[in-house]
Order: C-alpha cells, then sequence, then structure tokens
C-alpha cells in the first residue's frame, strides 16, 4: 500500500495542533497552573511505579478494560480495505488447522488483492499475525481478541523494555502514552492487517532484554530476546533484521569486552538455547513457505508480489513488467495506487522528510513533539546512545524502502519512546529566566493527552470522525474505533440471515476505489454461507453460476447510492429485504 500525505487535512489533526498551541502558550503564561494537583497525581503515580511489575501488569491490563468499556459504543472493528481480509484468510485458515488452502475451483473469480491463488489459495503476509488472530477465533470466538490482546502485550512489555532504560516513573508514563496513542486509538488496534501491536512487542523484548542480559548475563533475558526476534522474524524481519543489527553489535562488544559478562563458555551454553529458539522459528518458517508457496525458501510476499505487483519495493529496483490482470479493479491497484509512491517526483530529501513527517504524526502528534526542544540533551546522553545509534539504523533502512507505513516501524517504538521520554525529562527541568516553564509544559502535555482521549470517543458523534477513504487519513492520525466497512458488512449479514446458500456476483463502476475491495472470502469457500466473486464475461459468470447452481444468485453493486443488491438474472430468486 502506497502512502501519500497530501490528503488534506484530518479533523483530528487540527485538534492535535490546536490542543498543542493552547497547552505551550498556557505553560508559558502560567506555568504552576494546577501544580498542587499535579504533584499530589505524581506521588501516587510514583508510588505504583516503584512496583515494577504491578505497573506492567496494570498498563496491559487497562488496555482490554478501556477498550471493554466503550465496546457499547464502538463495537468490534470491520474488516475495511484489503490487507484486512487477508490477514482475516490467513487466520481463518490457521484457526481450522491448516497451513494454507488448496486453489479453489473458478479461483479467476475470487482473485483479490493481496491474496495469493497459486500454488495455494492463501494471504501473502509473513504469519505472525495471523496466529495471534487465529487464536483469538479459537479461544474467544473472534479474531479481533487476539489483536487486542497483543495490543495489551505490546503496552505492558514497552512498560517493561523502559523499565530498563530509564526511571520506573517515566517508564510507567510511557506505557500509559502508548495505551491511549498505539493501544485504544490507532489503526493497530482497531483494523486487523497490521501486526504493528505484534512487532512492537517483539521489539520491547529485544530492547528491554538487552540491558539486563549485558547486566546480569541470565539465561532468561537470553531466552526472551530470543523470542522476540522470533516473532519478529514472522512479522517484519526486514525491519527485525535492522533492529538486531546493532544489537547484535552490543552483544558481541559485551562478551568480549564486558567486565561483568559471565565466563565465554557458560555464555556458550546459555547462548545455544537461544540460538535453538530462533532457528526452530526459521524451521517453522520454512516449512510454512513450503506448504503455502512451494518452497521453503520462497518467502511470503514474493510469489503473490511476482504475479501481480509492478512496483518495486527498493529504490535500486526497476519497475515490473506489467502482468495481464483479470480484473480492473486489480489493474488500477497495482498500476495506479501503489505506483503513485514509485513514480514520486518529488527529490530524495522531500521524499525522506514525506516519511518522517508521516512518523511523527503517527506515533507522537503535535501535542509530544514539545520534548523536541531537548534534542540536543537527549543525543548528548550516553545512558540511552546505544537507542540513538539504533535509530539511525533505522533511518538508514527506510531510506532504501520505497513503501513506509508507521507499523514498519513498530519494532523501534521501545526507542522511540525511551528518546522521547528522555527528552521530556530534561524539559521538565528546563528554566528560561528562572521560571519552571519546562515543568509546566510537561504535566499539561500529559494532562492533554488524556484529555484528548476523551474527545476522541466523541469524534464521530461531533462528525469530526477520520474520513474512511483515502486511508491515509486513519494510518497517520489518532484513529479508531469508527464504524468502518459498515456497508459490506451490512450486506453480508443480509445475505447470512437469509435460508439457505448464497452467492455474491460483485460489480463495480469504473470509478471504484480499487482499496475498497469487497470479494474476499473465508478460508473453506465451497463451504461458506456466502461466496462472494468477480463478475466477469457472459461465459466465464455461466460457469461460475453453473458450478453454484445450488446457491441463490445476487448482483451487488458497491458504488451505488445506497449499495444495490438484486437477483442475478435467474429465476428463482428472492430479493434480499
Amino acid at each position: 500500500m502506497q502512502l501519500q500525505v497530501n490528503q488534506g487535512v484530518a479533523p483530528q489533526l487540527i485538534v492535535d495542533v490546536g490542543v498543542a498551541a493552547i497547552t505551550a502558550v498556557v505553560a508559558l503564561g502560567w506555568p504552576m497552573l494546577g501544580g498542587s494537583a499535579f504533584a499530589r497525581m505524581e506521588r501516587g503515580f510514583a508510588s505504583l511505579a516503584s512496583r515494577k511489575a504491578l505497573a506492567v501488569f496494570v498498563v496491559g491490563l487497562s488496555v482490554p478494560l478501556l477498550r471493554l468499556a466503550f465496546l457499547p459504543i464502538y463495537g468490534i472493528p470491520n474488516p475495511i480495505g484489503t490487507d484486512d481480509f487477508s490477514f482475516l484468510l490467513q487466520a481463518d485458515t490457521f484457526a481450522h488447522g491448516r497451513l494454507t488452502n488448496p486453489t479453489p475451483a473458478m479461483w479467476t473469480h475470487f482473485e483479490s488483492i493481496h491474496i495469493t491463488m497459486l500454488p495455494t489459495y492463501q494471504s501473502m503476509y509473513f504469519p505472525g499475525q495471523g496466529l495471534v488472530m487465529a487464536a483469538g477465533q479459537i479461544l474467544f470466538g473472534h479474531p479481533w481478541w487476539g489483536v487486542l490482546l497483543s495490543s495489551a502485550l505490546m503496552c505492558a512489555a514497552l512498560t517493561w523494555a523502559l523499565q530498563a532504560w530509564i526511571p520506573a516513573n517515566w517508564a510507567l508514563l510511557g506505557g500509559f502514552i502508548a495505551v491511549l496513542r498505539l493501544g485504544l486509538f490507532s489503526y493497530w488496534t482497531n483494523t486487523y492487517f497490521s501486526a504493528g501491536s505484534l512487532s512492537a512487542l517483539a521489539g520491547a523484548m529485544v530492547l528491554g532484554s538487552l540491558p539486563r542480559l549485558k547486566k546480569t548475563g541470565h539465561l532468561r533475558y537470553g531466552l526472551l530476546m530470543a523470542i522476540g526476534i522470533s516473532i519478529l522474524e514472522v512479522t517484519r524481519p526486514y525491519e527485525g533484521v535492522i533492529l538486531c543489527l546493532p544489537v547484535a553489535g552490543a552483544l558481541v562488544h559485551w562478551a568480549w569486552k564486558g567486565k561483568k559478562r559471565p565466563p565465554i563458555a557458560v555464555l556458550a551454553r546459555r547462548a545455544a538455547l537461544s540460538l535453538a529458539v530462533i532457528m526452530a522459528s526459521s524451521a517453522w518458517l520454512g516449512y510454512y513457505d513450503l506448504k503455502a508457496f512451494g518452497k521453503a525458501t520462497t518467502l511470503p510476499y514474493t510469489v503473490d508480489r511476482a504475479q501481480y505487483a509492478v512496483a518495486p519495493y527498493y529504490i535500486w529496483q526497476h519497475s515490473r513488467p506489467v502482468p495481464h490482470y483479470r480484473h480492473a479493479v486489480m489493474r488500477d491497484f497495482y498500476e495506479n495506487a501503489e505506483m503513485a509512491s514509485v513514480n514520486n517526483k518529488h527529490s530524495v530529501v522531500h521524499v525522506a522528510l514525506q516519511k518522517l513527517g508521516a512518523s511523527v504524526q503517527f506515533f507522537s502528534g503535535f501535542m509530544l513533539l514539545a520534548p523536541l526542544l531537548m534534542s540536543r540533551r537527549v543525543l548528548l546522553d550516553r545512558r540511552i546512545r546505544f537507542l540513538v545509534v539504533s535509530v539511525c539504523v533505522l533511518v538508514a533502512g527506510m531510506s532504501i524502502e520505497i513503501f513506509m507505513l508507521p507499523h514498519y516501524l513498530a519494532p523501534f517504538v521501545t526507542a522511540f519512546y525511551a528518546l522521547g521520554l528522555q527528552a521530556m525529562r530534561h524539559l521538565r527541568l528546563w528554566k528560561p529566566e528562572g521560571r519552571p516553564v519546562g515543568l509546566g509544559l510537561v504535566r499539561l502535555t500529559i494532562f492533554s493527552c488524556v484529555a484528548t482521549a476523551g474527545f476522541r470517543l466523541l469524534a464521530q458523534p461531533l462528525n469530526l470522525a477520520v474520513p474512511e477513504w483515502p486511508p491515509v487519513n486513519w494510518y497517520l492520525n489518532w484513529f479508531g474505533p469508527e464504524h468502518y466497512g459498515v456497508e459490506r458488512a451490512q450486506v453480508e449479514a443480509r445475505l447470512e440471515a437469509l435460508p439457505g446458500t448464497q452467492l455474491a456476483i460483485v460489480r463495480y463502476e469504473p470509478t471504484h476505489v480499487s482499496p475498497d475491495e469487497w470479494v474476499y472470502n473465508a478460508a473453506d469457500i465451497n463451504n461458506s454461507k456466502v461466496v462472494w466473486a468477480r463478475e466477469m464475461d457472459a461465459a466465464d459468470n455461466q460457469e461460475l453460476i453453473k458450478y453454484y447452481r445450488n446457491r441463490t444468485i445476487w448482483l451487488v453493486e458497491p458504488d451505488a447510492k445506497p449499495v444495490r443488491v438484486t437477483p442475478y438474472q435467474t429465476s428463482g430468486s428472492t430479493v434480499v429485504k
């Protein structure tokens, strides 16, 4: 999916800028406003933070408790867009005890974006997110519960990781900020596709284990790091490699010259188990690739991209030859939507600034930019210098990729938060002309984050919700949990409620927005109550209808206002009520 940030200004961004401006003005004019109340809250906060294990538990538990609290208002999210349905297919496949599915009959009618039909029928993505969602589907009846659980674990793991880099009270603050910005109000929790929470969880396990391992040499931290690396391997392996490069360098330096490390023989024995965990995950991924894509060394993405995509991933690659597309909507997505980033005529510097702006908008917004005033002090801070180096390595790695979305950076969330919170610590001590402006700015910024979260719940009733399309609106902004994808969900529910099995043949207008895809199916298509198919030419359509002759056939026109569902020129059909 491409990232284009010049799509207008979302209401949430206007609110974010306005609140940030008001916070700055109040802090400059009245830095001690509410000082006694803030001091009391800080003492209670510090008391919880001092009990580190409890602090981690409270942060993790707050995500499901808060999200469940407004579940009656904002229910379980509907899938929306191409990636959501792709991961849902993967989860449904795993939940039924299979690694993949045989190519279905009539498969050309079921072709869809980010779905591989040959050599098997499966999502094109790495399997980590699908496994978590499958667990949610098996244990709790719906894959979204797996997404919510991964977000809760992410916030808990982030708090734990930050405790190794900064004081406990600031680590707890970082955990609660993550709850508000990532755990509750981001597409990482309110869609199905990003694996952002899972990748951030894995990155926190790696970065949280590193200083503890160097300090103690305990086996458990090596195992936690290995598990984190294994999760990265099955979710975001490229960014995982970027993260592991500086981590590996730090470990080698410690093992070679560390003053408090165990003897080399002891380290080797402890490292063996951790390496075994990583090798086991690599072997499983190879087996999955063999079953799903025909070869153990053929990674996810590659088969689907070779069959359908034109756009390359890296700046030195050339565009692929345009393949034969059987469906106009797929041609539009791969030739136009994706190629927009490749054909970007701006300079390298301009593109880099676009990526930086998108990252800042998602991870901090304008409200949390004030600590950047202390950037110089952070860069000179020896305690977190390794994290600065890690982010520099990330910047280099991202500069050679054409596409960039916030969840690509998820493994580095711990580094982002540690650097931001360290800047906030320095800002708190800032006293221009002897006035505690920095203290007031930090306190009011935190208060504004909490207050704006309350406003976020009222955004939809106030008609200030993030627009559904284009998707960049909810990729970058403080998003969720709006009711998106409602029309398809309603049509599917109506068809599900009818007696017998149904076949929904989808017809798009030439102006259809390609990411708004409706043709997606479950893992076992033939045994599904509702089968979604594309309309093709007359002969192909007759073959499809003949194959599904025992189903009621419907024509679904998503671009009609309202969506139109009518019998598909066959006898014996009943119009959907």
